[in-house]
């Protein structure tokens, strides 16, 4: 049974991945680049658990037994006792690819390694291992402690002890699992990112405005939230990477990245967390940018 977690990147999607975790009883060492980087990871675990607390899913103390349960740290000889390390980090090939090279001599025989990856191939991230049979796609929705869905995508190696073993441990999470074949964005995002960039195609020609695309989808369609709005939470440039990934991995000009994402992305308004996207939130309510 995987008991000790290693996470890799305490950013919005690795801060998720430790919450859940250390909630369930599971201890967690949460490494990233630096202390402070830390720092903000764990007090935004802690402000999510006392959220959760406040509206009675979980109790005051399961607040600080959890919090207890997740130590943090820059070095990944930390992760050298874990029975499972999943990285959590940027949506980059070459930036996973130098974390598992560096992350695989610190790990025990037979720990296993499972990637957050949306969208990149994980045959080709597990033959950058040491161990592909021990290796897995284990991909989280955001936000992970809201979300109930993981995506389990198995690599052309990877054993079927493996899956089982990585299939109960998502299950030990609360979460639903669905099994996702090695192509391209998998299932959620083969079909949702090409939705939100058809969205922006539809800004980006003047068929609406964002008020009006995110209006008519959220009324029309019944979508708890508009695509725009939605690529601002997910992360523009994480969106652009998806979409690349679905037109270099499938040829097929229907994945091809509208070109305003491509300028909002250069510009740097890359959503919620650069503070502008397709609403600017410096103020208290966003105002669309279009």
């Amino acid at each position: 049974m995987l008991n000790r977690v290693g996470v890799i990147g305490a950013g919005q999607m690795g801060s998720g991945i430790a919450h859940v975790c250390a909630l369930h009883g599971l201890e967690v060492r949460l490494i990233d680049l630096g202390p402070d980087i830390l720092t903000a990871a764990r007090d935004s675990i802690e402000r999510n658990l006392a959220r959760q607390a406040s509206r009675g899913r979980i109790s005051d103390e399961e607040v600080v037994t959890a919090m207890t349960r997740i130590s943090t740290g820059t070095d990944y000889a930390e992760l050298s006792d874990c029975d499972i390390v999943i990285e959590a980090a940027t949506e980059s090939e070459d930036v996973k690819r130098d974390i598992f090279k560096t992350l695989t001599p610190h790990l025990r025989a037979d720990a296993l390694v499972a990637t957050n990856t949306s969208s990149i191939s994980i045959t080709r991230l597990a033959a950058t291992t040491d161990r592909p049979g021990r290796f897995i796609g284990m991909h989280f929705m955001n936000p992970v402690p809201v979300m109930q869905l993981v995506e389990l995508i198995r690599g052309i190696a990877t054993e079927r002890e493996t899956f089982e073993a990585v299939r109960d441990l998502a299950e030990r999470l609360g979460k639903t699992v669905a099994e996702a074949e090695d192509f391209p964005a998998f299932i959620v995002n083969r079909i949702l990112l090409p939705m939100i960039n058809e969205a922006v195609y539809t800004l980006y020609e003047g068929v609406g405005s964002v008020r009006s695309i995110d209006t008519a989808m959220r009324l029309g369609a019944n979508h708890p939230m508009g695509p725009l709005q939605l690529a601002d939470f997910i992360g523009l440039d994480t969106c652009l990477a998806v979409m690349h990934m679905l037109y270099d991995g499938l040829a097929d000009s229907k994945y091809r990245p509208c070109p305003l994402l491509v300028r909002y992305v250069e510009a740097g308004w890359l959503g919620r967390k650069a503070g502008r996207g397709f609403y600017d939130y410096s103020g208290d309510v966003p105002v669309p940018t279009r």
